[in-house]
């Protein structure tokens, strides 16, 4: 089926972009959440005429992704954990340990765009990739002591 995307998603595409995608997927996720228009000669009219308000609205997203960044780089993210006499930790370190972690700093950071390379089972600094929105990558040090 093919789309018309109003909104720019990850691995998918950009506003505007005409995408095939399987019918479950544009049913029940794309078109509920108001992100793509079904491709026909009515829908290509009324995408052309909100164009101009679509794109707005993925700058703001835009802009408000590099805010989420710059304050993430004001602070750092460190973790007291339990660990062995190897320094090896009791467990790990997940997404969702970091992402409270950011929101209790008022930061709102999605699961999706968190990224863990190497599972963090040590002491020590480990990095982390924050992807708030498509082609917005960024590092940043994650600091485990020993408790």
């Amino acid at each position: 089926m093919k789309v018309i995307l109003t909104t720019t998603i990850k691995k998918l595409g950009k506003v505007g972009d005409i995408v095939s995608v399987k019918p479950g997927y544009a049913r029940n996720y794309l078109f509920p959440n108001n992100m793509a228009l079904r491709e026909n000669k009515k829908n290509i009219e009324y995408y052309d005429k909100i164009k101009d308000e679509v794109k707005k609205n993925e700058e703001s997203k835009l802009i408000e992704a590099k805010k989420l960044l710059d304050e993430i780089k004001k602070i750092k993210i460190h973790f007291s954990k339990e660990a062995d006499e190897k320094d090896q930790l009791y467990g790990s370190i997940s997404k969702k340990e970091i992402i409270d972690y950011l929101s209790d700093k008022n930061l709102k950071v999605k699961s999706d765009d968190l990224i863990i390379k190497n599972q963090i089972k040590s002491i020590g600094e480990h990095t982390i990739e924050i992807n708030p929105y498509e082609d917005i990558v960024e590092e940043f040090l994650i600091k485990v002591n020993k408790n």
